[in-house]
């Protein structure tokens, strides 16, 4: 995993929880006030994530900002 960007290994790390909580991109769009198709972008990391999005899609999956990041070892 250490050769993955940063963005991408984020990305994942956003995916995980989205399907561990089995919600659909447009499900967690839908909570986040955010478009599904950025959700993709991010989930793919194609996007750079602000840090306000990343806390309205951590409250959205009902974790903490820092789980984010944990998954991926940041």
């Amino acid at each position: 995993m250490e050769n993955i960007d940063i963005k991408e290994r984020f990305g994942m790390s956003i995916k995980y929880y989205r399907n561990k909580k089995e919600i659909s991109q447009e499900k967690l769009a839908e909570i986040t006030g955010l478009h599904r198709t950025y959700i993709s972008e991010v989930e793919r990391g194609n996007r750079n994530v602000s840090l306000i999005n990343i806390s309205k899609i951590a409250a959205a999956l009902d974790i903490n900002v820092s789980d984010l990041f944990t998954y991926i070892n940041l």
